[in-house]
């Protein structure tokens, strides 16, 4: 049996582990920590419900991290044999509470959206979660149905029947956002993993039909995208919040307006500690400042899939698959957050992965960074000739 949980003489050094990879982590979250205490200071102070307490964000974000971090170390105890053989049971787990929270009375509605389950400390929000879990799945199915992947019946229309009930139970909260960066993780590791190249275009034609039934059988996806395609045609309506952003922008240009000076932040930018962050960064440390999140978070990436390369030269598809997955989430909701921001992309209820405001996100961001060091250490200690 598997045993969750490192021997102690899995002996970890210096050079057992990606340190940069780590320090980028860190500096993340650092990162997010200041910003996001910068960003929610006026909404803080103005809100009666937090006590009008200036640091009420702060404290909530550095507990978040905090729990992250146990949470991180804890999952880099454990080997990625183990996240192999959970993987079902995990997604099954994550099933489970994407049904919860839709149950009238169980799960908690915040703006017009029913995504999170309420414990008392802090929401849980079971979408988070279910990106790593699709993660671990899609890539132990693939795994698991190599010999099969050619085929329509027994390789790829079970995994779509899959992703489609993630897809309307994610719906009706409703999250799309959450189901393009799952769905964006499940494709991609259903292309690295050998899916036949005519099933896959045949995906790929698929979506833009899909995309668009989704905006339009929904008014309030169709407003944002009326929205984004002209926010000045409306200002103070569909185009209040991304007209703010691009203000922030416009005000920020090359190194800021300096940390704390932010006038958007003022309670004109809605959201503009979780969603919107990367405007207040702008807004305060300039293209300098967002030109050095694009590079940490292209680091990630670009590790990621390199940790995935040395994991298929240890034949360890499972970890190669995971590893390029987590890298894939990590750089698409980076990728649509940053579009949001500065108005590429409609508008979307996503937040900028290890920085952004939200317990849930960072929970679930430091397990999925832990889980790419676990992959990297055993790739080491299995090129200098030890078990993993």
């Amino acid at each position: 049996m598997l045993s969750p949980v490192m021997h102690s003489s899995e002996r970890i050094n210096a050079a057992s582990y990606d340190q940069m990879l780590l320090w980028i982590t860190f500096i993340l979250l650092g990162l997010g920590l200041v910003m996001v205490y910068s960003a929610s200071i006026a909404i803080a102070e103005a809100d009666r419900a937090v006590g009008h307490q200036s640091a009420y964000f702060l404290m909530r974000q550095s507990i978040f991290i905090s729990i992250g971090l146990i949470a991180g170390f804890v999952s880099f105890q454990i080997p990625v044999a183990w996240w192999q053989k959970m993987a079902p049971y995990l997604f099954l787990a994550g099933l489970a509470l994407l049904v919860l929270v839709l149950i009238p009375g169980v799960g908690r509605n915040v703006n017009g959206s029913q995504r999170w389950l309420s414990l008392f400390v802090f929401n849980l929000q079971p979408s988070e979660l279910m990106k790593l879990f699709a993660a671990m799945y899609v890539a132990d199915y693939v795994v698991r149905k190599a010999p099969q992947m050619d085929s329509i019946l027994k390789g790829f229309l079970p995994m779509v029947a899959v992703m489609v009930l993630v897809g309307f139970l994610l719906l009706r909260e409703p999250d799309f956002g959450a189901f393009a960066v799952i769905a964006a993780i499940s494709i991609s590791i259903l292309w690295l993993g050998g899916i036949n190249i005519k099933i896959f275009a045949g995906l790929l034609a698929l979506l833009p039909v899909a995309i668009y039934f989704l905006i339009w059988s929904s008014p309030y996806r169709l407003e944002r995208v009326i929205g984004f395609l002209d926010p000045w045609a409306d200002p103070f309506g569909k185009g209040y919040q991304l007209s703010h952003a691009l203000i922030a922008f416009g005000r920020g240009e090359w190194f800021g307006v300096g940390l704390g000076a932010s006038v958007e932040k003022l309670l004109y930018l809605p959201e503009a500690h979780t969603d919107f962050l990367l405007a207040v960064i702008a807004e305060e440390l300039g293209f300098v400042g967002v030109l050095t999140v694009l590079g940490l978070f292209a680091w990630i990436v670009i590790r990621a899939f390199g940790i995935g390369k040395e994991a298929v030269a240890n034949e360890r598809y499972f970890a190669a698959l995971l590893a390029q997955g987590l890298g894939v989430w990590m750089g698409v909701q980076g990728i649509i957050n940053m579009g949001v921001n500065m108005g590429v992309l409609p508008t979307k209820g996503l937040t900028l992965p290890l920085l952004s405001f939200g317990g849930s996100g960072i929970l679930a961001n430091c397990i999925a960074m832990s889980i790419l060091l676990r992959i990297d250490f055993e790739n080491r200690r299995l090129q200098k000739g030890l078990t993993a």
